[in-house]
C-alpha cells in the first residue's frame, strides 16, 4: 500500500512520517509539500528507500494536487485548519482514504464522495482531538449511564513555532468564532473565550492549571457517540491550556481587542494588528521557545455503573523532554505526541481496522483499546483512576 503525507515537511507531519517508517509496512511513503526544501529535508532525515518527495500546492494548483494523490491508498493530511476544506476535497477527488489533525467540521460535506469511493476519512486524529476522543469513548463504554464528561489538555509548546500553530492559537480564541460550544442538557450552547475556568490537575511535571472552554470537535463527536450508545450525558465540556506565558499573552490580546485583527495603517500599508504580532512571534526567539515542552491529556467522566455513582479519570504520560530520552528532546516531546496518533490512525485504516466509509468521527472509526496498545509501543501511556463521585 501507498501513503501520501500532505504537508509532510511540517514539524508535526514529519513526526507522523517517521512513525510510519518505524512501524508500518507501506511500500511507498511520499512526502508532499509546497516547500521543496523542507520536504526533501524530511526525505533525507528518514533514510528509508520507501520515502520520496513530490512537490504539491493545494492552494494554487488544486488539479495538480489531486493528480499527485491519485493512486495512493491513504492521504495523511498535516495541513492547517484553514486548508482542511480544500485538502479534504482533494483527497476525496483523488479517490483515497484520509485522516487529518484538526477535525473542525469542514470535512463532512465530502461524506458522499468518500462513500461513493468506498473510502473512509477520519477528521481530527492527533492528540486533541483524536486521542481524547478515544479516552472519552473508553470510559463511556465502561459505564451504564453518563452524567458529565470533562475533556482537558495542556499543550506545552511555544506560541508560534510554526505558522500553523500561530493560526491555531488565534483561531481558538477568536471572539467571533461560532463553534466554541458546550453540550448542556441536550443542546449546544455557545460561550465566549475564557469561559468556565476550571483548575485541572495534570501529572508531573505540568501541575495544576486553570483551563478554559475551547472550540474543539470532541464536544460534538463525543455527544454523537453517547447518543448512539444510548448514554446521553447532561454535560460535555472541552478545555485546554498552553504554557502560562502563552495564556497571559492571549488573554491580554483578547482584553485589548487585538484578537479581532482590526486593520491599522503602517507607513501607508494597511495590515491586521494580530497578523503583525503573529509574524513577530514566528520570527523571534520568545515566540519559538518555551520552558516546558510536552502534552498532557485529562478526561474526567461521572456516571453510574452497577447502580453506583462513579467518577473515572483517564490521563496520559510520555517520555520527558529534558533530553534524558533520545528523540523526545524539547519541542519533539510536543510534536511527537501530536504526530504519532495520526500515523497510528493511518496504519489502522491500512490494516482494515477502521470501521465504516465516508467521513467518520474518531469515536466510531477506531477501537480505543487498539489505539492505546499502539501508543504504548511508543511509550505514550494511559493511566486510569476510579474515585468516589
Amino acid at each position: 500500500m501507498k501513503v501520501f503525507c500532505l504537508g509532510g515537511g511540517g514539524k508535526i507531519c514529519r513526526e507522523a512520517a517517521l512513525d510510519l517508517v518505524q512501524f508500518s509496512d507501506f511500500e511507498r511513503i511520499t512526502i508532499g509539500d509546497f516547500n521543496e526544501d523542507a520536504g526533501r529535508e524530511v526525505v533525507k532525515k528518514l533514510k528509508d528507500k520507501r520515502v520520496d518527495f513530490v512537490k504539491v500546492d493545494i492552494v494554487s494548483d488544486k488539479k495538480g494536487a489531486i493528480k499527485a494523490m491519485k493512486g495512493y491508498d491513504i492521504v495523511m493530511d498535516g495541513t492547517t485548519i484553514s486548508l482542511n476544506d480544500r485538502s479534504t476535497e482533494c483527497i476525496a477527488a483523488a479517490g483515497a482514504s484520509g485522516i487529518n489533525l484538526n477535525g473542525f467540521g469542514e470535512e463532512y460535506k465530502y461524506d458522499r464522495k468518500f462513500k461513493a469511493n468506498g473510502r473512509i476519512h477520519v477528521p481530527g486524529f492527533g492528540m486533541t482531538p483524536g486521542t481524547t476522543d478515544m479516552m472519552a469513548r473508553y470510559i463511556v463504554d465502561k459505564l451504564d449511564k453518563v452524567d458529565t464528561i470533562r475533556i482537558s489538555h495542556g499543550a506545552f509548546r511555544p506560541i508560534a513555532f510554526s505558522a500553523s500553530i500561530a493560526e491555531t492559537t488565534s483561531y481558538e480564541y477568536d471572539p467571533a468564532l461560532p463553534i466554541r460550544v458546550v453540550y448542556e442538557k441536550g443542546r449546544f450552547v455557545q460561550v465566549p473565550p475564557f469561559a468556565r475556568p476550571l483548575d485541572v490537575e495534570l501529572p508531573a511535571p505540568y501541575g495544576t492549571h486553570t483551563q478554559y472552554i475551547i472550540p474543539h470537535s470532541e464536544t460534538k463527536t463525543v455527544a454523537a457517540y453517547c447518543k448512539a450508545a444510548g448514554k446521553k450525558p447532561n454535560l460535555i465540556e472541552v478545555r485546554g491550556t498552553w504554557p502560562p506565558q502563552n495564556m497571559q499573552l492571549v488573554r491580554a490580546m483578547y482584553d485589548w481587542g487585538i484578537l479581532r485583527n482590526e486593520k491599522v495603517e503602517i507607513a501607508g500599508v494597511e495590515v491586521g494588528v494580530l497578523d503583525v504580532i503573529s509574524k513577530y512571534l514566528q520570527n523571534s526567539k520568545i515566540g519559538r521557545e518555551t520552558t516546558l515542552y510536552g502534552y498532557s491529556l485529562h478526561v474526567d467522566v461521572t456516571g453510574t455503573r452497577g447502580g453506583r455513582k462513579v467518577r473515572v479519570i483517564l490521563f496520559h504520560t510520555h517520555p520527558a523532554s529534558d533530553g534524558s530520552v533520545k528523540g523526545w528532546e524539547k519541542l519533539r516531546a510536543y510534536t511527537r505526541n501530536v504526530g504519532i496518533p495520526m500515523s497510528i490512525g493511518v496504519q489502522m485504516i491500512a490494516r482494515g481496522k477502521a470501521r465504516g466509509t465516508g467521513v467518520v468521527m474518531p469515536e466510531f472509526a477506531f477501537d480505543p483499546q487498539e489505539i492505546f496498545a499502539e501508543l504504548k509501543k511508543r511509550d505514550i501511556l494511559m493511566h486510569e483512576k476510579v474515585v468516589k463521585a
